[in-house]
């Protein structure tokens, strides 16, 4: 019997030389078999411990209201600057930063005084002032980082803190007090500072009759009565004996407080029916396309909770609460200090990976081990037991510089709090919403996803962050 012909065609399909096959080729095969999926991957979701962590308050009707007891002291700011090519000027209006110098208001006035500024230069490892000579200058400090000096209990050096673009020093010498420095301020980096001669201020508010009486007043009365926080004083005696008239007192409030209003992202997201009706088996193709869209939407959410220039945690923390790193990368000593910040209770610090890479290598230089927690059932990188968590969201600027948060968490402990309202129409996850839009006339099924959050800090002491982390 003649054996049938085998095609060329047959013998391609199979993958097999025709001498080696003796039965259907895995090609063929292929064809008649249901390939395993997996439901599609997105490289951009992170672990959101930022979102996860936090604890979430709801703020019924879209607004959240943070009352505090009247506070007098306004914190201490920073000056903003301007520059041209090398040349570096202050905005007038940034020299009410000032303590003396808080809530004057003659525009011209405060012109002509930035103008007395001087703009001087210091090489990394120079001494700005000596510890003992008069304060006879006010500096502000547009760019660098100094280091203040002071003599330790038993007569060595030691660090008495770090200043860096915006800070200033000497501003005693508006006051006209005869005083001398009691620390040396030197630079840790090349500096540019603005200087103002104290004869040269005095000799403007000789012929400026609002501003001598402004500073008449502030030397009056320099300070209201309250305690180390800023807040109005509560009067209160103890240790008394006897029958003294004890002091009468109330507690007063915030006349202005602030609300945080629900922010909001949204999309539209569009499925056509075809795709919907013929392409569900083995996966549903709304509900992955939903997803998707979701994941993106709450990375955005951690994303703004972060950088929103409005209530974003790095630009809602007090200036008192911000420090600088001593020597550039993020060290052991750098973490203390960030504690201490926040020494009530600090529940979780937040930095970048690269960030925590950046510690975890200065521990190894030191041969610190740091100890480990459990976080959501994880490990998680710890000092002084509170857990060190990645957040891909902090940024890193291009020269390699990044933050790192530290913060107590709770309305309880007032703390940083999430807000977010849920009970939403057609809400599929809490404070998350995906309203069916209809179909159009090219048959696109639109779904309104949409996210309402926000973020508080209940008191200033509730976040802590360190600057100009060097994470290269």
């Amino acid at each position: 019997m003649t054996e049938p012909a085998i095609s060329n065609d047959s013998r391609a399909a199979s993958g097999e030389p025709r001498d080696n096959r003796l039965s259907l080729g895995t090609g063929a095969a292929r064809n008649l078999a249901t390939t395993t999926k997996t439901p599609p991957q997105m490289q951009a979701i992170t672990s959101r411990h930022l979102l996860r962590m936090l604890p979430w308050v709801e703020a019924v009707g879209g607004a959240y209201r943070v009352n505090r007891r009247l506070t007098y002291q306004i914190a201490d700011g920073r000056v903003t600057f301007v520059s041209t090519g090398a040349q570096v000027r202050v905005i007038a209006a940034e020299l009410c930063e000032l303590p003396a110098l808080r809530g004057y208001g003659d525009a011209d006035v405060l012109a002509h005084l930035s103008d007395l500024f001087v703009q001087r230069e210091y090489e990394a490892g120079q001494v700005i002032v000596e510890a003992g000579t008069p304060v006879d200058e006010v500096f502000l400090l547009a760019h660098g980082k100094v280091d203040k000096l002071g003599q330790g209990a038993y007569g060595s050096q030691t660090l008495l803190g770090v200043l860096a673009d915006g800070d200033y020093f000497g501003e005693q010498a508006l006051v006209g007090a005869d005083t001398r420095w009691d620390h040396t301020v030197k630079a840790v980096t090349a500096c540019t500072t603005l200087v103002l001669a104290r004869d040269a201020y005095e000799r403007l508010v000789a012929r400026t009759e609002s501003l001598r009486s402004y500073l008449q007043r502030f030397q009056d009365h320099p300070d209201r009565p309250q305690n180390a926080y800023g807040e109005a004083e509560i009067a209160l005696a103890s240790g008394h004996a006897g029958e003294p008239a004890l002091p009468g007192t109330f507690v007063d409030y915030e006349q202005a407080p602030r609300e945080y209003e629900l922010s909001v992202a949204q999309t539209i997201l569009r499925v056509h029916s075809r795709v919907a009706d013929l392409y569900n088996e083995p996966m549903n193709q709304t509900e992955q396309q939903l997803r998707l869209t979701i994941e993106a939407l709450r990375e955005r959410q951690e994303d703004e909770l972060v950088n929103n220039r409005e209530f974003g945690l790095l630009h809602n923390a007090d200036l008192t609460q911000r420090i600088h790193t001593r020597s550039g990368p993020p060290t052991p000593d750098d973490l203390d200090d960030l504690l201490a910040t926040v020494w009530k209770n600090p529940t979780v610090m937040f930095a970048h990976p690269k960030a925590i890479a950046a510690f975890a290598r200065q521990c190894n230089s030191q041969g610190i081990y740091p100890q480990s927690v459990e976080v959501n059932g994880q490990k998680a990188p710890a000092w002084r037991g509170v857990p060190m968590l990645p957040c891909n969201k902090i940024p890193v600027s291009g020269g390699g510089l990044s933050s790192i948060m530290v913060m107590r968490l709770g309305e309880k402990e007032q703390g940083v709090v999430g807000l977010r309202r849920t009970g939403l129409v057609d809400e599929y996850e809490p404070g998350l919403s995906v309203r069916f839009m209809g179909i159009d006339d090219k048959a696109i099924i639109s779904y309104l996803v949409t996210a309402y959050y926000s973020a508080a800090v209940l008191v200033p002491d509730a976040l802590g962050i360190l600057e100009s982390v060097e994470v290269m």
